[in-house]
């Protein structure tokens, strides 16, 4: 549970960050694509982080499943809603919104990869 609130944590700090110089800028498109990119990228990583967390205690090849399907899951996600968005609603039809969503993704898996590696080395349930 911890895990969660460090990745909903940094998913909310980068788009405090982020979103201030958009807000000081005047740009309300900018401080929207940042807002959904960071949810729209915070579910799906929150969800697969639960799953990963989830499968620690089962059989190696269940957590390759946990692993590897997750993400599989987040990236269809991500990008399925994302499309969904941009074909669904005009305003969404923008390259910085696609760009706002790159950042956001690589964000929240980097957080997640070092939040599961953390948890291997710090002595977690498999670590060698």
């Amino acid at each position: 549970m911890r895990d969660l609130g460090r990745l909903a944590g940094g998913t909310l700090a980068l788009w405090a960050v982020t979103a201030l110089p958009a807000i000081a800028l005047g740009s309300e498109s900018a401080l929207r694509f940042a807002g959904v990119a960071a949810l729209l990228c915070l579910a799906p990583a929150a969800a697969t982080l639960a799953w990963v967390r989830w499968s620690g205690a089962g059989s190696p090849e269940r957590q390759l499943l946990a692993v590897m399907g997750g993400a599989a899951v987040r990236m269809a996600c991500v990008f399925g809603v994302g499309l969904a968005l941009y074909h669904n609603l005009p305003e969404f039809h923008r390259v910085s919104f696609w760009l706002w969503v790159i950042g956001f993704y690589l964000v929240t898996l980097t957080l997640e990869v070092v939040l599961v590696a953390g948890r291997l080395d710090a002595g977690g349930p498999h670590a060698p």
